[in-house]
């Protein structure tokens, strides 16, 4: 088997005997939850702020709009995680579009703990998503 191979094959054991409900790159809703509940990865949002007041966002989760730029989502995660790039983060939007490319962003960047809540607070081919799960929300009116 090649080292590169090894290497992943690893790295995947690693992480799947470290947290087995999630550890794979993309979460549900649901996991997402009970992971950010337990302490276990920081809930980001990277919606709008017209999205988060129009929807609310999970209790808890970081805020930074994705459209503002890939240097400030990298600063604002950087920022959120007390500058560790190691630290569990797991990124959520409207339908997991953002996510996926700033999951590929970020782990380009060296960040190595990134997940995607692919099913976004809307849902789609992913799950119905956090909205229509009716996992809780905080209002945001000023954000």
């Amino acid at each position: 088997m090649p080292l590169k191979r090894l290497s992943i094959s690893l790295l995947s054991a690693l992480c799947l005997s470290a947290n087995p409900a999630w550890a794979e790159p993309d979460l549900s809703a649901q996991e997402a939850l009970a992971a950010a509940r337990a302490g276990q990865l920081k809930l980001i949002d990277i919606r709008t702020p017209q999205e988060w007041r129009q929807s609310g966002v999970a209790p808890g989760a970081g805020r930074t709009d994705f459209y503002r730029g890939p240097e400030s989502l990298a600063q604002s995660i950087l920022e959120m995680t007390g500058g560790d790039k190691n630290a569990p983060i797991a990124l959520i939007c409207r339908t997991g579009n953002r996510t996926t490319k700033a999951q590929q962003y970020l782990q380009g960047l060296g960040f190595s703990r990134v997940y995607n809540v692919k099913e976004g607070m809307a849902g789609s081919a992913a799950g119905p998503g956090w909205i229509k799960r009716g996992l809780p929300l905080e209002s945001c009116p000023q954000c």
